[in-house]
């Protein structure tokens, strides 16, 4: 495994890192082991990037990017900004996140094209078709990746797991 990692770049404890990395905040516990490239990023705590996901950092019209925040596209006055992605969350192979993209808590994106650039917390699918993401099954598979790491989630994890998916549901329903 080889990695690029350049300036600006924070990683936290026990991730795995490979590819491209620029200007990012990787939190504990996540993986971007393959190949592709992360810029200006923000991931989570246990989040997994599949092989071969890509973020855009900078527009094709060198514009600042808007970032969805509380239902609104906000301008955040910057050229560069890419993936933002919420505690364990996942991308499948090859998936590609446009400039600014927001991915929710316990979200799992996949498939061909670019996936919308707001995926709200419990969403399953892509940018063809999407569902919540079934809590019990979000939750085993959380227990499951921090089993590989000898790590358990406690019960006060699972309950602010379980108040995000409540507080998220009208963003579900919405997208």
């Amino acid at each position: 495994m080889g990695a690029k990692i350049y300036e600006g770049t924070s990683i936290g404890t026990v991730c795995k890192i490979g590819g491209e990395v620029d200007a990012s905040i990787i939190h504990g516990f996540s993986n971007k082991q393959h190949e592709g490239f992360l810029g200006h990023a923000y991931l989570g705590e246990w989040v997994n990037l599949g092989a071969d996901t890509n973020n855009s950092d900078l527009k094709n019209n060198y514009s600042s990017v808007k970032v969805h925040i509380d239902g609104k596209m906000v301008d955040s006055g910057s050229l560069f900004a890419g993936l933002f992605m919420g505690d364990h969350a996942k991308s499948g192979i090859n998936t590609m996140f446009n400039t600014g993209t927001v991915v929710g808590v316990m979200s799992n994106v996949f498939g061909a094209g670019y996936p919308a650039k707001f995926i709200p917390s419990f969403t399953w699918g892509g940018a063809e078709s999407s569902e919540t993401y079934a809590l019990d099954k979000a939750l085993e598979v959380a227990r499951r990746a921090m089993t590989r790491r000898k790590q358990n989630l406690t019960p006060v994890q699972e309950a602010i797991l379980r108040h995000v998916f409540e507080i998220t549901r009208s963003e579900r329903a919405v997208s």
